[in-house]
C-alpha cells in the first residue's frame, strides 16, 4: 500500500467511498483518442495525466485570450498505487501536498530510458468504475502488429456499455469479439501502468495534471487529434531525436500541409459505432488521403454532416487570430481537438429518422412527408455545438518562459501554416458539397 494513506481525504469526487473514502479511484478516459500519456478520468468534467513541469508552467502562464481554446487548468494531484483485497492494484488520487509528493522529471516520460523490470512483479492492474451514461460502440484500425509496444499488466477494464465495442480486422470488415473499451485508451493505460509500476519501489507518489474534461458536454462525442505544425521537437531535444522528429514530418503531411491526423473518433448512425482511426494511419496519409480522413471526421455514416463547416470554420479562424498575435510563441509537439456530438440538436436526430426509414423500407410517399415535415428540420439558428481546443505543452515555449535560451520572433507560423491549410481543406469541401 502507498505511503499517503495517512493523508486527509473527504471531498475530492464521487469515486472517493470506493477508495476507502480517501482518494478518488482513477479511470481510464475512454475517449482518449491519440498522444502518448494515459488520459484518466478523474469525474465527469475534469481529467488527468502525467505532470511534465514545463507544461504545469505553461498552463499557469496562459495569456487570457488562449484559454477559450485550451482546457481549464485545475491544479494538481498525487496519484499513487494501492492494492485491494483481490490482489489489484489501482491508481487513486489524492490532494496534492508538496512535502510528500516527489518531483516529476521535467523531459517527457517518452524521453525518459526505458527501464527493465521482470514481468513477474507486475500485479494484474485495473483502474475501474461504473460508466452509467450511455456510450456507443467501437469500431477501430487493425493494430499494426509490427509496432514495438511496451510491455504491459493485464488490465481488466469494468466499463459497461449498452451497446458493445467492435473494432475493425484486418480486412476492413467488423470483428466478431466485442469489447468494451477503447483500444488506444487502453494501450496508453497499459502502458503507463507499465512505467510506473517498474519505478514503485523509488517513486510512491506521483504529481498528475488536473484538466477539464473538454468532451464533457457531449453525449457522443465525435473528436479529430490534429497534431500541428511543421516542425515537432523541441528546443531542448537532442539530434537523435529531433532527427527523428524531422523525418516524420517529412513523411507525412506534416511538412506539406503543417497538420497531420494523429487519431479521430466518430460516430456512425447507420451502424451505431464509433469509426476510430489511430496516429498509425495517420503518418501514412498523403494530401488527398488527409482530405479524405477529413470528409470521415464530418460523416456520420449517412450523410456529410454540412452543418458543422461553419461553426468549425468560425473556431479555427479565432484561433488563428488569436496565435497570430502571440509573439514568440511556439507550441511544438502540441495538438489541436475538434470535437462536435454524434447525436445532436433537431439535425442529428432527423438523420437518425431517416436512417430509421430507410431501414424499415417504408413507401417513398412517407419517406417524402418526413423531408417535408419542418418540425424536423434544424433551423438557421440551430446551429450544431462544436470545440476546438489546443493541447499538450510539453515543449512549448515563449520569451522569458523558464529563463529558456531560444528565443523565437513572431507568432509560430509553422502552426498558423496548420490552421491555414485546415481551414482552406474545408472551405474547399464546404463548397464542393453545397
Amino acid at each position: 500500500m502507498c505511503v499517503c494513506q495517512t493523508m486527509e481525504v473527504g471531498k475530492y469526487g464521487k469515486n472517493a467511498s470506493r477508495a476507502g473514502e480517501r482518494g478518488v479511484l482513477l479511470e481510464p478516459f475512454i475517449h482518449q483518442v491519440g498522444g502518448h500519456s494515459s488520459m484518466m478520468r478523474y469525474d465527469d468534467h475534469t481529467v488527468c495525466k502525467p505532470l511534465i513541469s514545463r507544461e504545469q508552467r505553461f498552463y499557469e502562464s496562459l495569456p487570457p485570450e488562449m484559454k477559450e481554446f485550451t482546457p481549464e487548468y485545475k491544479g494538481v494531484v498525487s496519484v499513487c498505487f494501492e492494492g485491494d483485497s483481490d490482489g489489484y492494484i489501482n491508481l487513486v488520487a489524492y490532494p496534492y501536498v508538496e512535502s510528500e509528493a516527489l518531483e516529476q522529471d521535467d523531459m517527457p516520460e517518452r524521453d525518459q530510458p526505458r527501464r527493465k523490470h521482470s514481468r513477474r512483479s507486475l500485479h494484474r492492474s485495473s483502474s475501474v468504475g461504473e460508466h452509467k451514461e450511455e456510450r456507443p460502440s467501437l469500431a477501430n484500425d487493425n493494430p499494426e502488429s509490427s509496432i514495438q509496444e511496451t510491455k504491459s499488466p493485464k488490465v481488466e477494464l469494468h466499463m459497461h456499455s449498452d451497446v458493445p465495442f467492435q473494432m475493425l480486422d484486418g480486412n476492413s470488415g467488423l470483428s466478431s469479439e466485442k469489447i468494451s473499451y477503447n483500444p488506444w485508451s487502453l494501450r496508453c493505460h497499459k502502458q503507463q501502468l507499465s512505467r510506473m509500476r517498474s519505478e514503485s519501489k523509488d517513486r510512491k507518489l506521483y504529481k498528475f495534471l488536473l484538466l477539464e474534461n473538454v468532451v464533457h458536454h457531449f453525449r457522443f462525442p465525435c473528436v479529430l487529434d490534429l497534431k500541428m505544425g511543421t516542425r515537432q521537437h523541441g528546443d531542448d531535444a537532442s539530434e537523435e531525436k529531433a532527427a527523428r522528429q524531422m523525418k516524420k514530418c517529412e513523411q507525412s503531411t506534416s511538412a506539406t500541409l503543417g497538420v497531420r491526423v494523429c487519431g479521430m473518433q466518430v460516430y456512425q448512425l447507420d451502424t451505431g459505432h464509433y469509426l476510430c482511426r489511430n496516429k498509425y494511419y495517420g503518418r501514412g496519409l498523403s494530401i488527398e488521403g488527409f482530405r479524405n480522413a477529413l470528409y470521415q471526421y464530418l460523416h456520420n455514416g449517412l450523410e456529410l454532416r454540412k452543418d458543422l463547416f461553419e461553426p468549425i470554420l468560425a473556431k479555427l479562424r479565432s484561433l488563428k487570430a488569436v496565435l497570430e498575435r502571440q509573439a514568440s510563441y511556439r507550441f511544438y509537439s502540441s495538438s489541436l481537438l475538434i470535437i462536435y456530438d454524434g447525436k445532436d440538436n433537431r439535425a442529428g436526430m432527423f438523420m437518425e429518422r431517416r436512417a430509421e426509414m430507410r431501414l424499415k423500407r417504408v413507401d417513398t410517399s412517407l419517406s417524402e412527408s418526413l423531408q417535408d415535415d419542418s418540425s424536423t428540420e434544424p433551423s438557421p439558428s440551430a446551429l450544431p455545438k462544436v470545440d476546438v481546443r489546443m493541447i499538450d505543452f510539453a515543449h512549448s515555449t515563449f520569451k522569458g518562459f523558464r529563463d529558456d535560451p531560444t528565443v523565437h520572433d513572431g507568432p509560430d507560423m509553422g502552426y498558423v501554416f496548420g490552421l491555414e491549410s485546415l481551414i482552406n481543406i474545408m472551405e474547399q469541401m464546404r463548397e464542393e458539397n453545397q
